[in-house]
């Protein structure tokens, strides 16, 4: 009977053994797989989470401005038809030019020749 306790104490003592190299080996596996993630990781460049949220909040914040101006926007333009602005814009924009006067001989202009013409074939309808 003590030659089966030594056979299955000897039997454990492998089996234990076997176990701890197992585990050792369980360790570097697992040392060697996290390092070669981390240099995955590191090649495909990515950003860090606290910048990653920085950049989130600027881009909220950013879009939540820009919400407020189209209000803004909305309210200004509604203001203006409320208060007639398109026809003061209207009556505002420029105005056509005035003929353009040239030189002739005598000094005179094209537009005084036809005020002078003009008021002398009156005189002769009187």
């Amino acid at each position: 009977m003590q030659s089966r306790n030594r056979v299955l104490t000897d039997f454990a003592k492998v089996a234990d053994g076997a176990l701890s190299a197992v585990s050792g080996v369980k360790g570097e596996v697992e040392g060697l797989v996290r390092a070669q993630i981390e240099r995955i990781l590191l090649d495909m460049d990515l950003v860090p989470r606290e910048e990653f949220e920085v950049v989130k909040a600027m881009a909220t914040k950013a879009r939540e401005e820009n919400e407020a101006l189209t209000k803004k926007i909305a309210e200004l333009e509604s203001l203006m038809d409320h208060c007639g602005a398109k026809a003061m814009a209207a009556e505002a924009a420029p105005k056509k030019a005035a003929p353009r006067k040239t030189a002739v001989a005598k000094g005179k202009t094209t537009t005084t020749r036809r005020k002078t013409a003009a008021k002398s074939a009156a005189k002769k309808d009187t």
